[in-house]
C-alpha cells in the first residue's frame, strides 16, 4: 500500500489503534487529556495546525488552544521544545 492510496489514511489509523501507546504518562504528560495527546502525537510528527486540524476534523483554533494547554502543562514556551519533549517520551513514532 502506498501513500497516496485512498485507503493509505485508514490503514494508519486502524495500525495507531492497535499498536500500544507511548508509556509516557508520568510527569507532565499525566496531566494531559486525551485530545491533547492525540494533538501531541501530530506535533511529534511535525505537522502544523492545519494539518492537525485536517487530520482530527476540528478547526485550527481548537489546535491552537489544544497546542498553548500543551505548552503550559509540559512547561515549554516553543514548539520546537514540545516536539523535543514528546519525541523524548516515545510520541510521534
Amino acid at each position: 500500500m502506498l501513500r497516496d492510496e485512498p485507503a493509505w489514511k485508514t490503514f494508519v489509523e486502524e495500525l495507531h489503534a492497535f499498536l500500544p501507546r507511548p508509556s509516557a504518562k508520568a510527569g507532565p504528560f499525566a496531566e494531559l487529556t486525551a485530545r491533547e495527546e492525540e494533538v501531541l502525537h501530530y506535533l511529534a510528527r511535525g505537522l502544523d495546525n492545519h494539518q492537525i486540524a485536517a487530520q482530527l476534523d476540528i478547526s485550527e483554533k481548537t489546535v491552537r488552544n489544544h497546542v498553548s494547554g500543551i505548552f503550559a502543562k509540559l512547561g515549554v514556551e516553543t514548539r520546537a521544545r514540545a516536539v523535543a519533549a514528546a519525541r523524548d517520551a516515545g510520541y510521534g513514532s
